[in-house]
Parts: structure tokens; sequence; C-alpha cells
């Protein structure tokens, strides 16, 4: 019997250790590709794209044929699940989503759920999991429920979140409803992710950075735990990502509380500060800034330095602070695959 091949990524966020120092990038399967651009000029819109299994397969497995990066994630969206939850989703060029009806205007209790609209995502993981080569590791993700609630309940991204903010101070038990409605349907998608073939799981917080310290304990700490918990009954050896982008000084409690088992970092973080206040043997992911990729050069190479260096003694992951920007040159993104294997 052949031997099962090492996969350098679910190593590492299991807690273990590679030779190979694993690496894959947020939004690396997106815009600054030309096939990806070539595709999408084909179909059509962002959201076409997500729901035909057969073209977000292809859009999941482009960079890893260009790159071999050591885990591709699912091509998808974070707003899938408020469309599941009834809202409708369009994706305006130049102006990102746009959710209706806002539920600073209305009840969650009016819209009607269609889970179905999530089957495509499903079906999409099956093809994928079949076509990936052995020693990379497939990612799922969802939004965590504060960073969708943003969306659903302003019906679009803000700089500030102060719709959702101020939603969240002024009707908290009405607020907390769309957060838990989020959370329950959260865990079905991810749990049906890995059902159908991802191996780990990312949970992204993107906008926790807006959070006063009461309200990231409420609206960030608490329902991630929850969904971790969930999970981990469910699926106990799938490793659980968590991104809380923006947290600062608040990252050492989400990490302590939520029961996730890998840490993302965003670009704002110092890495050495982060192995100081992490626990000891939890990997961490992360993070280039995505303009020091843009940059390249001699700004490129500092900074892997730097984040090689500050996370040498840890299981870590390579990967950016965010997500890979479409004016990236792809001459650096192979740039980068070479210092940190080198």
């Amino acid at each position: 019997m052949n031997p099962v091949p090492t996969k350098p990524l679910l190593a590492v966020l299991k807690g273990g250790k590679s030779e190979r120092k694993p690496l894959w990038l947020m939004r690396q399967a997106g815009r600054y590709l030309p096939e990806y651009r070539a595709l999408r000029a084909e179909k059509g819109g962002f959201l076409a794209l997500a729901c035909d299994p057969e073209a977000a397969c292809e859009i999941t497995l482009q960079p890893i044929r260009r790159f071999g990066f050591d885990g591709a994630i699912l091509f998808s969206d974070i707003l899938m699940v408020p469309w599941a939850l009834g809202q409708d989703l369009r994706f305006e060029a130049g102006e990102g989503p746009h959710l209706s009806p806002a539920l600073v205007d209305a009840s969650l209790a009016a819209l009607e759920r269609v889970e179905a609209r999530l089957e495509p995502v499903y079906r999409t993981v099956e093809k994928v999991s079949l076509s990936l080569p052995t020693e990379t590791t497939f990612l799922g993700f969802a939004g965590s429920p504060w960073t969708v609630s943003t969306y659903m309940v302003a019906g679009h991204g803000s700089r500030d979140q102060g719709e959702a903010r101020r939603f969240a101070y002024r009707d908290p038990q009405a607020f907390g409803a769309i957060v838990d409605a989020i959370g329950e349907l959260t865990v079905d998608y991810l749990s049906r992710q890995i059902e159908a073939g991802v191996e780990a799981v990312q949970l992204f917080d993107s906008w926790s950075g807006s959070l006063s310290p009461q309200q990231f304990e409420q609206w960030v700490i608490a329902p991630n735990a929850r969904i971790v918990a969930a999970l981990k009954a469910r699926h106990p050896d799938v490793p659980v990502i968590g991104f809380p982008k923006g947290a600062g000084a608040k990252l050492g409690a989400y990490a302590r509380e939520t029961g996730v088992d890998a840490i993302g970092l965003d670009e704002t973080v110092d890495p050495a500060w982060a192995h100081q206040i992490l626990p000891e043997t939890m990997p961490v992911q992360g993070n280039l800034d995505p303009l020091a990729l843009v940059a390249g050069g001699e700004a490129l190479e500092s900074a892997v330095h730097r984040i090689l260096s500050s996370l040498a003694e840890r299981p870590h992951v390579f990967n950016l602070g965010h997500g890979i920007l479409p004016d990236t040159p792809i001459s650096n993104v192979e740039h980068l695959i070479r210092l940190v294997r080198r």
C-alpha cells in the first residue's frame, strides 16, 4: 500500500511541523489572474460564477495550477449566508454587494429562508475535492456573525459599520437575533462544506476592529465561540482558523476564548508581539501586507524575512494580512513563493 501523501498546510494547522513552509493567499482566486478575468467575462457577474459549480471549481483551481499553493480556498463569498437567510443579493460593478431589504428598516422575521441557494456551493466543494493535488489542503470558509450582520443591517458595506453598531446599542435583543440566525446557519453551512470535502475552515471577521471591547466580547468572541463549539461537536478533527481583522489588543482574548485552532493575523499586527501573547503551541497564519506584495522588491523581501523570523518557533502558515489586491503583479507572487520556500 502506498503511504498517504503529507499535506503541509493541514499538518501545521493541527499543530505539527512540515518540512516545507505552507503558503496560501487570501483571495488567491480572483481578479489579479488573467484566467479569472477571462472566465468572468465569459460567464457573467460574481454571483453567477459562485453559483455555477463548474466555473467556481475552475476558479478555485486556477491559482493551484499556476502557483502550487499548499491550500486551495473555496471560491465563494461571505454573503451567501444572508442570501440563504432570505435577503436579495446583487453585486454592482464598482459599488460592491447590496442586500435587500436592509434590516435597519425591516424585520428578520419577515425574511423567508432559501437554504437551497447554498446547494451549488456544496457541489463546487465536491468537484474541487476530486480535482486537487493530493498534497493540497482544501479550505472552506464563512463570514463570522458580526461581519455578516453589518452587511445585513446596512444593506451594503461601509467604512465604520455605523448602522450595525448603532443598531446593536439601540436594540441589542433584535440585533442578537440577527447574530444568532447567522451563527446557526453558519454552523450548518460549514458542516456541509466539511461533509462535501473541505479539510479545514476559516471564519472571516473582517470588521471586528470597529467594535469597543465590550461589544467585541458580545458580538465577536461569544458568537464565534458558539460556532466553533458546535463545529467541534460534529467534526472534532477539522481545524478552524479564526481571522479577527483589526482585533489588536483583543487578539489574545479571542484566541483563548473562541476555541479556534489557529489565528490569522492581519497586516497591522506585529508578528513578534503576536508570538509573545498567543498560546504557545497555537498555529498562526499571516501576515504580509498586501501592499508590500504589490510593491515587490526590497519592501517585499524585508517584510517576508521579518514574518518568517518572528514566527519561526511556532507552527506558521505564510499568508497575507488580508486579501490579495487586483493590481498585484503575478511576478511578485512568484517571487514571494521563492522567498518563503527558499
